[in-house]
């Protein structure tokens, strides 16, 4: 056991001389211990070095995948509730199919627009109203629709007035009518109890399959401008 000691003692003491006055500008003449206790100091810093790199980008992303994970959940809920109520969703869809084909069936194409204007002037004719006033204006075309605003002022009676209006709501296209003003005749003398009534109607047709396919030609006509 003393031997031991002794051998242990003689080995630590060479090995300590190993490392006195090592010259850290000539490694490659140092002895072969400090050499080996160098190398095995640098690779264990290379490794440490890469494990945190590693550990650190590793976490980012799981950091960045928890945050993703309610937006998931939700997203997997709301996708669960759609296929759970799938066979009412279809219902819905073919009830708001049929509600837009039978409004589309009260808007007018170009070709009966002549038609409408007329039932709407004798709509007032028919509660005895005098027109004063009844002017299409200007055709204003939007993406899947035209608007015709016609200027109206009728002379009569007030309940014929709200049944002219009431036969106007009536009417099997849609017309509307608005920033009504009414009020009595100048001439008060002239007016025998009639009020007179200034509006603005507005119809609306649908456009047919040329006056669409020339609006997508327009809009990609004006996409590739903007492009350049």
């Amino acid at each position: 056991m003393a031997n031991m000691n002794i051998d242990l003692n003689a080995w630590f003491e060479q090995a300590q001389e190993q490392f006195r006055g090592l010259n850290p500008n000539e490694p490659g003449q140092w002895p072969l211990l400090p050499k080996l206790a160098t190398f095995a100091a640098t690779t264990l810093g290379v490794l440490a070095f890469g494990w945190f790199t590693l550990v650190s980008s590793q976490s980012d992303q799981l950091q960045a995948e928890r945050d993703t994970e309610p937006n998931l959940k939700q997203e997997y809920r709301g996708k669960v509730a759609q296929a759970v109520n799938l066979g009412e969703l279809r219902k819905q869809r073919v009830q708001v199919e049929e509600y837009v084909k039978q409004l589309e069936k009260q808007l007018p194409g170009k070709a009966e627009m002549d038609a409408l204007l007329s039932d709407i002037n004798q709509a007032g004719l028919g509660r005895g109203l005098e027109f004063e006033l009844f002017r299409p204006g200007q055709v204003s075309v939007k993406d899947y629709y035209a608007e015709l605003p016609i200027s109206l002022k009728v002379t009569g009676r007030y309940h014929d007035i709200g049944a002219f209006t009431a036969d106007i709501a009536n009417l099997s296209r849609i017309v509307t009518l608005h920033n009504l003003v009414i009020a009595a005749p100048k001439d008060v003398k002239d007016a025998q109890g009639n009020l007179s009534m200034e509006a603005t109607a507005r119809t609306y047709r649908y456009l047919d399959p040329a006056e669409l396919e020339s609006i997508r030609a327009e809009k990609a006509k004006q996409k590739k401008g903007d492009q350049k």
